[in-house]
């Protein structure tokens, strides 16, 4: 069994890690780590896991954790990370961490984008990005992961296919992308409030979201270029879920028969990667609750541009599920364990 401790359990993102990991049937959990809720039953917490994970809150002590864990899981914000991650790598433990702080080649890019200075920059020179489709190989092998963001993983794939195979013009890519309020975690404010965001739909981070600068990372990977794009999120008012509208210009004429054909050849064998058939589109009910990304695509012909429609589980395949998928691949398990589950829909 596969010992595994969990910081930042009482978040969303925590939280939902703590309900998959439960049903794995390869994985024991043996620390649920919450600053906020230290000796506190999680599942008074959170009833829905009352029966199933009753363990207590421990506080964060880390040569304890390390002592009982194979892996740990970091849900922990943005900069909190760097503090702890260097103390579990020395002990030999594996880490996949959700936040942002270990998702970059390039430190400059990091610093830029978050406005901090990076605490353990030679970290970023082991650890891997945790986007299974792009880097199974080295994630195998890997001791850190920085997980993707959700945004990201929705965008990249969407446009990856395009992009490898050269199909369009790198210099125009805009990216629409729609967010359900779980993406701004659990912590209050008042731009999540009930009354801020029902009945409303609204742009933020124009032109400087962070996840701008993981989407531009990968793709210009892919592309063996550098690639810089338009990526603007917005939040709507449902609890999960991410649809991602990216618009490019075809560099010769296409139907969407035949990009459809070179997103299947693609993505053959890639179980979580669903490709729709012309004529329809994904929506956020046929992904929510499951690890899937369901990818579609429209050509406008008048224009000659491809318009690639994707959705996914902001806190599953955009987080939780995909950390664990990692973690299958880590310890050479099937990377659906404990994943396959259909959409919720309802």
């Amino acid at each position: 069994m596969i010992k595994v401790g969990i910081l930042g359990a009482t978040g969303y993102v925590g939280i939902e890690l703590v309900r998959i990991l439960s049903q794995h049937p390869q994985v024991k959990i043996v620390s649920v780590v919450s600053q906020s809720f230290v000796g506190q039953n999680i599942s008074d917490i959170y009833p829905n896991l009352r029966g199933i994970v009753d363990q207590k809150c421990e506080e964060l002590d880390v040569e304890k954790i390390a002592n009982r864990c194979d892996v740990v899981f970091t849900a922990l914000p943005h900069g909190a990370s760097k503090t702890v991650i260097p103390q579990f790598v020395q002990h030999g433990v594996k880490v996949i961490d959700l936040s942002g702080d270990f998702r970059y080649n390039d430190v400059s890019i990091y610093e830029k984008w978050y406005g901090t200075k990076h605490d353990n920059p030679e970290l970023l020179d082991i650890s891997v990005y945790g986007l299974p489709e792009l880097h199974r190989d080295e994630i195998a092998k890997a001791h850190l992961i920085g997980n993707p963001g959700c945004y990201t993983t929705c965008s990249i794939l969407a446009l990856v296919p395009l992009i490898a195979n050269k199909l369009i013009d790198t210099r125009h890519i805009i990216i629409d992308a729609k967010s359900g309020v779980s993406g701004a975690g659990r912590g209050l404010s008042l731009d999540t409030h009930f009354c801020e965001c029902t009945e409303n739909i609204k742009a933020y981070k124009v032109a400087t979201h962070r996840h701008t600068s993981e989407i531009e990372q990968e793709l210009s990977l892919v592309a063996g270029e550098e690639i810089i794009l338009s990526f603007t999120p917005h939040l709507i008012p449902m609890k999960r879920g991410i649809l991602s509208t990216a618009y490019a210009d075809l560099k010769q004429k296409y139907t969407a028969g035949e990009l459809l054909k070179i997103y299947e050849e693609y993505y053959k064998g890639e179980f979580f990667i669903r490709i729709y058939d012309e004529g329809k589109l994904p929506e956020t009910n046929h992904v929510s609750g499951s690890n899937f990304v369901d990818i579609g695509l429209v050509v406008d012909e008048r224009l000659n541009r491809v318009v690639v429609v994707s959705a996914l589980d902001n806190l599953i395949k955009g987080a939780a599920g995909q950390a664990v998928q990692n973690m299958n691949i880590m310890f050479e398990l099937d990377e659906k364990t404990g994943l396959v589950a259909s959409g919720l829909y309802l």
